[in-house]
């Protein structure tokens, strides 16, 4: 049942995930939670306290008592999948074996206890912020690039010279008026991310994006080396429109730019293939002040007021950016530029 819901569709990626870490490709930086289980009833047998006064003691469960995991659910269904075929997942019976699993485990409780807890696991927990997660992750190319983009470019900030990192906000998905910073991680690695797949990196922009997903013939050190110059170098030029929180600040607007870059990388294979100082050619005229004239209908939307919202976000406008930076005679193109 579990392989046929949303969790899973999981249970591959997790099963793979578990053998990448017992081959040490993750080296030290990877673990699994604990599983939580419940036993019906009550262990074969429970020993006396191991030290006075601890609480620790070993129980024994009867081999065939039914065991039941109300927490952890995907990881014990990797693992039986590990079990079932590891010459899939480039592990061997011999290294499984070898494997300790932690675990809690909850007896004496009735059924209805038992339900109750997996709720509260699965539903009372405030699950931690996708943009906190992510910028955690040490194996993401997106966030990798993105991170040495904002620590190698320096910027003039309240008089100071500071890494363009000190104006990135890493924590939240979007920014609010009061936060100092001028744009989140998650939307500078879209352009990142744009800009290494072009149009179909809009479509990737929320999807993890490894070693293995790079254009054919590409090497990291290649890909990293050239889009950390390429975009930092655009970063550097467009400054004065993130500091002053101009739409450049959107995912949407950071995704069209994004397809834009893509077209100078020496990976681009399409029709539309430019030089850079061509692209800052294109890019020099735009208007990028948050006003309905410029973006209404392109990368947000207009209220009755004129207020511009940029929600729909990078997949909504993407393309129809990139549309416009790159034809600057379409309508789009001139409206962005103010014509």
């Amino acid at each position: 049942m579990l392989k046929s819901s949303q969790k899973g569709r999981n249970v591959d990626s997790y099963a793979s995930y578990i053998a990448s870490g017992l081959n040490g490709t993750h080296g030290a930086g990877w673990s699994t939670p604990p599983v939580t289980l419940w036993l019906e009833g009550t262990p074969g047998a429970i020993s006396d306290e191991l030290i006075p006064r601890s609480g620790i003691r070993t129980i024994t469960v009867t081999p065939g008592s039914p065991v039941v995991a109300i927490d952890g659910e995907t990881q014990v269904t990797a693992w039986h999948e590990l079990y079932d075929a590891p010459e899939r997942f480039g592990v061997t019976t011999d290294q499984l074996n070898r494997v300790r699993l932690p675990f809690e485990l909850y007896f004496g409780l009735e059924v209805t206890d038992a339900r109750q807890i997996f709720y509260d696991r699965n539903v009372e927990g405030v699950p931690v912020a996708k943009n906190l997660a992510m910028s955690m992750d040490q194996r993401d190319i997106g966030t990798k690039i993105a991170r040495k983009i904002a620590e190698s470019v320096k910027v003039e900030h309240e008089g100071r010279i500071v890494p363009f990192a000190d104006l990135v906000q890493a924590k939240k998905r979007q920014l609010t008026k009061g936060d100092p910073q001028v744009v989140t991680l998650s939307a500078l690695r879209v352009l990142v991310i744009t800009a290494l797949y072009g149009r179909q990196g809009i479509g990737l922009s929320s999807s993890t994006v490894h070693e293995d997903h790079l254009p054919r013939g590409f090497d990291l050190h290649l890909v990293e080396h050239e889009l950390t110059a390429l975009l930092s170098q655009l970063v550097s030029d467009l400054y004065p429109h993130f500091r002053s929180r101009s739409a450049i600040s959107a995912p949407a607007v950071l995704a069209g730019l994004g397809v834009a870059v893509h077209q100078t990388t020496s990976w681009s294979t399409g029709h539309e293939r430019i030089g850079f100082q061509e692209l800052q050619r294109l890019i020099a005229p735009i208007r990028w002040e948050r006003e309905a004239r410029y973006w209404h209908g392109i990368a947000a939307s207009a209220n009755v007021s004129g207020v511009l919202n940029f929600a729909g976000g990078a997949k909504d406008a993407g393309g129809r950016v990139a549309d416009a930076i790159l034809h600057p005679e379409s309508d789009y193109g001139r409206r962005i530029r103010g014509f």
